[in-house]
């Protein structure tokens, strides 16, 4: 077994990576601000605040302290949302060696610099990253249903090694190269979320989720070949898996949150109902101020959910726009 492992993060992906974690690694630290969560963890072997059903291994211990985590172990899962990545990279940075392997798992893409996660976090760290991602949701994986991810990082011994140190026989890794690729995937398929949860909210049936979840991942491999990333990258896990689960399963908040603007719910009552970050929300403000200054490249359903959630568009007339666009060839954007 590994030795230790820190993990940042107190929620429902935070500890259900450190469950993960805890049957290869002997320790597993995490670190929360909410004192309850670490008193749950620590006192009950549980977190009461997302997973109160469940007992985690007893090798997994809690903290509040930023500078125990980082000094815990050479290897940090960073596991909070994008709008937390700057400030905390940058609180954590003087803590922090060339040593350290930091391991992203967030899936969005930062409003005005427009860069991703491990963009970042290369601001104010210099060492190794790792990027997880895929179709994984943490209710799932902390039961230790079947899931596959992948670990992106241009070193290969080192995605190899995140690779042989994480994997179970319940929690399968694939490597791969392409990390930029891989986060745009991540982020952009929670725009579409957004809209297979319109969709859904509408009262539209599998046609149309069918029709969306396509050319959705058409508007991701468009975006993605723009941003110079391979081309495979969307064929696999972290594109078309991590789409297909987010744009269906009842525990995406992305679609959780679309649901409830389809029904005619308003932004902010939406995000009252789900209650936890929507990553959607703010991807979809950064995407389509990239696409102000980038005309040539056309996202209609991203330009239609901005619409909706920023400039107050009716849901069905947002859909009724894309349905009755140009005809086009299926292939365009290839050619």
């Amino acid at each position: 077994m590994q030795n230790k492992i820190s993990v940042i993060g107190g929620g429902s992906w935070g500890t259900a990576l450190s469950q993960v974690a805890s049957y290869n690694i002997d320790k597993v630290l995490i670190y929360a601000r909410d004192k309850e969560v670490v008193k749950s963890i620590n006192n009950d072997s549980k977190n009461n605040k997302y997973f109160a059903e469940i007992k985690l291994n007893k090798n997994i211990s809690a903290t509040s302290d930023l500078e125990r985590i980082i000094n815990f172990s050479k290897d940090i899962i960073l596991s909070v949302p994008t709008n937390s990545t700057r400030s905390l990279i940058k609180k954590i940075s003087k803590y922090l060696c060339e040593y350290h392997t930091i391991i992203s798992t967030a899936k969005g893409i930062e409003p005005v610099s427009f860069k991703t996660n491990s963009e970042v976090i290369r601001e104010f760290f210099t060492g190794n990253v790792v990027v997880l991602s895929g179709p994984t949701h943490a209710e799932e994986v902390i039961r230790q249903i079947p899931t596959a991810i992948v670990a992106a990082s241009k070193n290969r011994k080192l995605a190899i090694r995140i690779q042989n140190m994480l994997m179970t026989p319940r929690f399968r890794i694939y490597t791969l190269l392409d990390i930029k690729g891989v986060e745009i995937a991540g982020a952009i398929k929670n725009i579409i979320a957004v809209a297979s949860g319109i969709t859904d909210g509408i009262g539209y049936g599998d046609n149309t989720k069918a029709a969306l979840i396509t050319r959705g991942l058409a508007e991701i491999v468009k975006f993605g070949l723009m941003q110079n990333t391979d081309r495979k990258t969307y064929n696999g896990l972290a594109g078309l898996g991590d789409l297909v689960v987010t744009c269906n399963s009842e525990h995406s908040r992305n679609r959780r949150f679309g649901i409830q603007i389809g029904k005619g719910a308003s932004r902010k009552k939406a995000a009252k109902v789900v209650n936890q970050i929507v990553e959607g929300v703010k991807t979809v403000q950064a995407v389509h101020d990239y696409l102000l200054n980038n005309k040539e490249l056309k996202m209609p359903i991203t330009q239609e959910v901005y619409k909706v959630l920023y400039e107050n568009k009716e849901p069905i007339q947002a859909v009724d726009d894309l349905m009755s666009r140009e005809a086009k060839d299926e292939f365009y954007y290839l050619s």
